[in-house]
């Protein structure tokens, strides 16, 4: 394991109660413990050593396996299962935020260093299983895309969110390539973009599709004017494009999905740095229509970040606490719900992709993890699901981002360091994909 080594720099302090290891059990839950703000020149940092996964595989419970079906991809981030088996990749690196401080251009290279060289694809990928022998080939259904994240089908439209605009594609059941270019559906907002992700889920009845926006700074460094619709998320109409402000105060939405049964939006949100190892927890919650969930001003509630300029006592003491903490610095990225899908114990509850921690000492995250629920809620700890993407001596073989459920009975997992799309299933109930429909020629 490496660390950044400056001369004269003393980093951040070790962390308090569960200290600067895996994030433990009481930073995790309803109600974690938050210790006081430890604030320094520079957090501890350290560097994801990435490697090849040669024969290794990442590890998953007994009564699962696990399988690349697709391998040298360009930045795989989310995918979505299509009706007849088919697995959409998008593929993509956004973001154009000039650094604020010297200390985000040492920031930036610690963080490179645990990313893939590759360029961004800005495509969109199709994998196919054609006869259902578990080996899936793999086709371009689009290009030239502007960093892809979320997506969406409804019907016959499928929907892309790039990092400035949400598109618009028609799908035919079975088809392999994109018919024409996609048409707008709105624009997002797009300038600096310091985080670009646009997560996205479409409601129940396809009326409406939740994107995911991120604040492009920290906390509020580059000013409120540049948070104008940033840290929140939107409701667009999906026929007009006509949008609203749902949820605010969400500092990065990476990741949304929708409840099965009772049609409740679910995000996994990345909160505040600089706070300490420790603070703050990037949580899984319930996102209530009109709620503010305290970005910049606050954090779990109430508690005020002295660093934010004015203060806003009136938006801190409306701010909604989120559901459940999945631990500090975790880069949760990734969420969708089981349905039953994988069985046994992980057939009620989510799982969410930590794409993992750089500003720890001892990282946390870099696994899949299974939050399991009762009645509609988060219900007890989480159970590592995939594990084995990083080594005790450093060592990252690959990082998890976007989670999907394929309802068929298994769990496709985006990793964007080995540029891999890994399958997983019951070892005793798989089920082979449905042959898919023939495809319309393009």
């Amino acid at each position: 394991m490496k660390y950044l080594s400056l001369l004269a720099v003393v980093p951040l302090s070790a962390a308090l109660g569960v200290c600067s290891g895996q994030a433990g059990p009481a930073q995790i839950g309803p109600d974690p413990e938050l210790p006081q703000p430890e604030r320094g020149l520079l957090p501890d940092m350290v560097i994801a050593e990435p490697a090849e996964w040669g024969d290794k595989v990442p590890t998953v419970p007994d009564g699962y396996t696990i399988t690349a079906i697709a391998t040298d991809l360009k930045i795989p981030r989310q995918t979505l299962v299509l009706p007849n088996g088919d697995i959409l990749v998008a593929e993509g690196r956004g973001g154009n935020a000039p650094p604020l401080k010297p200390k985000d251009v040492i920031a930036g290279v610690i963080k490179a260093k645990g990313t893939s060289p590759i360029k961004g694809g800005n495509r969109l990928t199709l994998l196919r299983d054609a006869d259902g022998d578990g080996t899936y080939e793999t086709s371009t259904f689009a290009e030239n895309l502007n960093a892809p994240y979320g997506l969406a089908l409804v019907d016959n439209n499928l929907y892309v969110a790039n990092q400035d605009a949400v598109v618009r594609f028609d799908y035919q059941p079975g088809q392999t390539k994109a018919s024409g270019p996609p048409e707008t559906v709105t624009p997002l907002p797009s300038e600096i973009n310091h985080h670009w992700t646009k997560a996205m889920a479409a409601s129940a009845d396809g009326q409406y599709l939740y994107v995911g926006i991120g604040s492009n700074s920290n906390i509020t460094e580059r000013g409120m004017t540049a948070e104008v619709d940033r840290a929140l998320i939107w409701r667009i109409n999906a026929r007009t494009g006509e949008h609203k402000a749902y949820a605010t105060g969400l500092r990065n939405p990476t990741a949304l999905t929708i409840q099965p049964d009772t049609g409740q939006l679910w995000a996994v949100v990345n909160e505040r740095d600089e706070l300490g190892p420790n603070l703050v927890p990037d949580y899984l919650t319930a996102v209530q229509e009109g709620a503010f969930y305290g970005w910049p001003y606050s954090y779990w509630g109430q508690h005020v970040d002295e660093r934010v300029r004015p203060q806003d006592p009136e938006k801190v003491a409306a701010a909604i606490k989120p559901d459940y903490s999945l631990g500090s610095h975790v880069a949760a990225l990734g969420v969708d719900f089981s349905a039953d899908a994988m069985g046994g114990q992980f057939a009620n509850g989510v799982f969410v992709g930590e794409h993992g921690s750089w500003n720890r000492s001892e990282p946390a995250g870099y696994k899949v993890v299974f939050v399991p629920f009762r009645d509609g809620r988060p219900s007890g700890a989480p159970v590592d699901f995939v594990a084995g993407f990083r080594d005790s001596d450093g060592k990252t073989r690959g990082r998890p981002v976007g989670v999907t459920v394929d309802p068929r009975g298994a769990l496709i997992v985006a990793d964007d360091l080995s540029n891999t799309i890994w399958r997983i299933t019951p070892t005793q109930t798989t089920q082979a994909p449905q042959p898919v429909v023939t495809a319309p020629k393009n």
